[in-house]
């Protein structure tokens, strides 16, 4: 493989429009981001007809933009790659579209790339990943640990048997009046509270490494809601602080055991909630505290969300793979990896 690799990277797999120029897989020449918050927030949450159009507005504005911003001219990319699953299907299927186009009109291999590899592979901005390692994903869709025994080898060891952390973040956040995406203003109230409620740490101590934070948000409501009904306010930066600690506190047990089970290397933290200061604050903490010889790489804050740089990072790795797809190459809006519990055994 040329050492100078050229990827154009494409992620529309929810409400972000992103489109990347990576060398190497391991140097962002340009990251195009263009997000649709603003219209999501009035109705509390990702509307996927509303994504959809919006991606198709501004899918060829963020590759000409993304090229320019890398001085790369067409010609110089080896490889096109593209989110293809999981997501929103119609999200998805403009990303795909866009990229099959892009490689059929350029004579450019196509590189199917699963959404949650791209942000396993966002580590790599910030150095090497060493293998056997463990990843924590944690987002508004996912909240699961993959084990990775070699490059290209994902293992789903455990993961949330309803909400992702995300979601639940979401919800109560609504519950609060908070704007949606309601995960960073919960981060920051937390920070200012203390922990009096002492909500519910679900599945802390069973013998596995799933989550459940759904038990957690009935909790939360219920607090809320019965408070409302005897005209009792609450302090915000204490529920938040409340609710915090229970996620955190459940996510930091369940990976560090399955840290110490496994005879890894490596933990990546990644994912939209990844960039949530209390849950980085408290496995640092705690990986000092056990596991002070393992290597922990969070991916940097700007690459927590969705984005074309982690896409071509993960791009670069399959292509070293030949794992490339034709023009059949179609949305998978469940795309799933392996799922291997027995990996800790």
């Amino acid at each position: 493989m040329d050492q100078n690799s050229l990827i154009l990277a494409i992620e529309s797999s929810c409400d972000e429009t992103s489109v990347a120029v990576v060398k190497n897989g391991d140097i962002i020449l340009s990251n195009i981001i263009a997000t649709q918050i603003n219209s999501h927030q009035r109705f509390g949450g990702v509307v996927p007809e509303v994504a959809s159009r919006h991606h198709i507005e501004q899918i060829t504005i963020c590759i000409d933009q993304s090229l320019k911003q890398a001085d790369v001219d067409k010609k110089d990319l080896d490889a096109v790659a593209v989110t293809y699953g999981p997501g929103l299907v119609g999200a998805l299927l403009v990303g795909v579209s866009a990229a099959k186009a892009f490689a059929y009109a350029n004579n450019l291999p196509l590189i199917p790339v699963n959404h949650m590899i791209g942000h396993i592979y966002a580590a790599r901005f910030v150095k090497p990943i060493v293998f056997p390692s463990l990843a924590l994903l944690v987002s508004g869709g996912h909240t699961e640990l993959v084990y990775m025994p070699s490059e290209n080898e994902f293992k789903i060891i455990g993961e949330t048997r309803d909400d992702a952390a995300g979601e639940a973040y979401d919800k109560v956040g609504r519950v609060m009046g908070l704007k949606y995406p309601a995960g960073k203003a919960i981060d920051e109230l937390a920070h200012e509270g203390q922990d009096t409620f002492h909500f519910p740490r679900a599945m802390e101590h069973e013998d596995n490494f799933d989550f459940s934070f759904s038990g957690l948000k009935s909790a939360f409501i219920n607090t809320v809601h019965h408070a409302d009904q005897i005209n009792e306010e609450l302090s915000k930066a204490d529920l938040a602080a409340s609710f915090q600690q229970s996620v955190v506190d459940v996510i930091v047990d369940k990976t560090v055991r399955a840290c110490e089970q496994l005879d890894i290397k490596q933990l990546i933290l990644a994912g939209g909630v990844a960039a949530n200061r209390g849950l980085r604050d408290a496995l640092d903490a705690k990986i000092s505290e056990k596991l002070d010889d393992l290597d922990f790489v969070k991916a940097p804050l700007k690459l927590c969300g969705d984005n074309g740089a982690m896409i071509g990072a993960a791009g670069e790795m399959l292509m070293r793979h030949d794992q490339f797809a034709d023009m059949t190459l179609n949305a998978d809006p469940s795309l799933e990896f392996d799922w291997e519990p027995e990996a800790v055994k």
